[in-house]
């Protein structure tokens, strides 16, 4: 059997358990985070993850693992999420084999979130396009159902951090019709996810990114599904 077909039928078979009735005790969804080589510092923010899915939890019931793993880009590991979370501050390398592995796992039904924590985009763009040559980044109209979730950003994501002082963009790859990456730019969700006293937003501003995280995760989760 050929190795893509083999790959995909486990991440189907995966997915099949991430998303199936799951006793009341049990995470019903399991999320992690991405770790690539190239000197990036992937591990920045590292309450982040386990601050929203406790977030998501109390306000959507989603039931996801508040224990976050950490899984490369290259390990058939990856296919045990639906959805993995990539952030940083820097460079970011994927090699040939690691590319076809996330290109793999994209196409069977996993999504990716990159978050850019200041300073991934020259690096981002060139390493997805190595996943994707085909496909090339499109910018998400306000109207996209990501923005109308259980939480209503009408103009877009919300800006966190300020940085550049540009506007906050949402940019995404479509497989076949289907979201399989979200990339969050001049934005900061993850600094906002972290506990309060790391970057000591204004709870305002750390709901707004808590929000948004949801309704990501909430899109992936119910709309956004391989048989969706």
């Amino acid at each position: 059997m050929p190795k893509r077909i083999l790959f995909i039928l486990l991440f189907t078979v995966t997915l099949g358990y991430a998303f199936s009735p799951a006793p009341a005790t049990a995470p019903t969804y399991s999320i992690a985070l991405l770790k690539y080589n190239g000197g990036g510092d992937w591990y920045a923010n590292p309450t982040s993850l386990p601050n929203l899915a406790e977030f998501c939890n109390k306000n959507l019931n989603l039931n996801i693992a508040t224990d976050i793993p950490t899984v490369e880009v290259g390990s058939p590991e990856l296919f045990n999420y639906p959805f993995v979370h990539m952030t940083g501050h820097g460079n970011v390398v994927f090699s040939a084999a690691e590319a076809e592995n996330l290109r793999t796992y994209l196409i069977g039904g996993g999504f990716l979130h990159i978050d850019d924590n200041y300073g991934m985009d020259p690096y981002v763009r060139p390493a997805m396009q190595k996943v994707f040559p085909e496909l090339s980044f499109v910018e998400l109209p306000f109207s996209h159902a990501i923005f109308h979730q259980h939480y209503e950003f009408r103009t877009g994501l919300p800006k966190i951090h300020e940085h550049d002082n540009k506007p906050p963009q949402a940019f995404a790859l479509f497989w076949e019709g289907r979201m399989v990456c979200l990339y969050t730019y001049e934005c900061d969700l993850g600094d906002g996810w972290e506990d309060r006293d790391v970057h000591k937003d204004p709870e305002e501003t750390r709901q707004k990114a808590l929000q948004m995280g949801a309704n990501i995760l909430q899109f992936v989760f119910m709309e956004n599904t391989p048989n969706g």
